[in-house]
């Protein structure tokens, strides 16, 4: 008998735990835009992101942390000077705060979320001939967006403002990034 509630309270244990650490591995696509007025015109472009997150979840709260590693373009140009594209590549961590704003029990839930993220370029390539380009290779950025939760499935669209200048020439450059994420929880 001690065996069997012994047993009986390790599952329930292991259940709850369950419910309260959540973590796995998250693929995601995203759109970088720079945000500037120091050029003649600016063009979008797209990459791609891996990481891990971990999640806890309190009640209809939750704070997730994510780590991994993501690629972006986008190009600048300037009249009568020419055009340089930026192939920005490095490692990336995150913190976020949300709130489950439609719980479907386990099911799922629908989330908003806002946080920060922090990126380390490891590899910047400016593809521009007529001169070298410095650029800053850490940038901070604030992010807010939308989830839903089916299952162990879990599918974020999110909108990252920069607030690091990147151009340390003393023109402005920011970036935009829009990003869509699509994560498995193991637990």
């Amino acid at each position: 008998m001690k065996k069997f509630i012994l047993a009986a309270l390790l599952c329930i244990s292991v259940n709850g735990f369950a419910q309260l650490i959540q973590f796995g591995p998250q693929f995601s696509y995203n759109i970088t835009s720079p945000l500037t007025d120091d050029f003649s015109s600016k063009s979008s472009g797209t990459g791609y992101g891996v990481a891990g997150f971990a999640r806890v979840n309190l009640l209809l709260f939750y704070g997730q942390a994510e780590f991994g590693y993501a690629k972006s373009e986008f190009s600048l140009s300037q009249t009568g000077i020419g055009e340089t594209e930026y192939k920005l590549s490095g490692t990336d961590a995150t913190l976020l705060i949300g709130f489950k704003v439609v719980p479907l029990g386990k099911l799922g839930n629908v989330r908003i979320f806002a946080g920060y993220n922090w990126k380390s370029y490891s590899d910047i390539k400016a593809n521009n001939s007529l001169n070298y380009i410095a650029f800053e290779k850490n940038n901070s950025s604030i992010l807010g967006g939308v989830g839903v939760d089916l299952w162990k499935l879990t599918l974020d669209y999110r909108y990252l403002a920069g607030v690091t200048d990147l151009d340390p020439s003393g023109r402005n450059i920011k970036t935009a990034v829009s990003n869509i994420s699509l994560g498995f929880k193991f637990l």
